[in-house]
């Protein structure tokens, strides 16, 4: 995604915390929407951090997508049945923490905008 320069623009790590968790809404469907209103709870608790984070920190989305990266790892303890493969949980980790670690690593390396009048004539 870097390297391509997607990442560019301040939206895309807020999308792919929202399109991963929506999968799971897609599992609980396919299995016949069992357990389909947890999953959409969870859903719109990933889904606002990826909105708060997009409107005042990006910090908020690393969290998330780590966070959602745990959520794989631990979901069938409290959720199981609900129509996901049994090798998409630690694909959908794999994809969640490297996401996260992409996004620290980019908001770490960032300077932060100059401000002030001599910044403005520079």
């Amino acid at each position: 995604m870097h390297l391509a320069a997607f990442d560019r623009e301040r939206s895309l790590y807020p999308v792919i915390l929202i399109v991963v968790a929506s999968y799971y809404l897609l599992f609980a469907a396919m299995a016949g929407g069992e357990g389909l209103p947890i999953e959409i709870g969870f859903f719109a608790a990933f889904g606002a951090a990826a909105i708060v984070g997009f409107r005042t920190s990006l910090w908020i989305v690393v969290v998330g997508l780590a966070g959602h990266g745990i959520f794989d790892f631990v979901r069938h303890a409290f959720l199981p049945g609900s129509g996901v493969p049994e090798w998409w949980p630690w694909f959908c980790m794999g994809f969640d923490v490297a996401a996260a670690a992409a996004l620290a690593i980019l908001l770490s390396m960032s300077r932060p905008p100059a401000h002030g009048p001599k910044a403005a004539n520079s």
